[in-house]
């Protein structure tokens, strides 16, 4: 576990390892924004499909 603890601050303390954090906070953010738009879209799709389905129910 010592050498996990020594090998992230190693990483941290490179400029490389800035990189990579920046990397993967990006990332994090990209993944943030396409969940949350996913939930709008799945939450407007659903709503179109029981209009759907209830303008084909009153249809017949």
């Amino acid at each position: 576990m010592m050498e996990h603890k020594h090998l992230l601050l190693a990483v941290l303390r490179e400029d490389d390892g800035q990189d990579l954090i920046e990397y993967a906070l990006l990332a994090g953010l990209i993944a943030l924004a396409s969940i949350a738009s996913i939930k709008v879209l799945a939450t407007k799709i659903g709503n179109a499909f029981s209009n759907v389905g209830s303008q084909l129910t009153s249809a017949t």
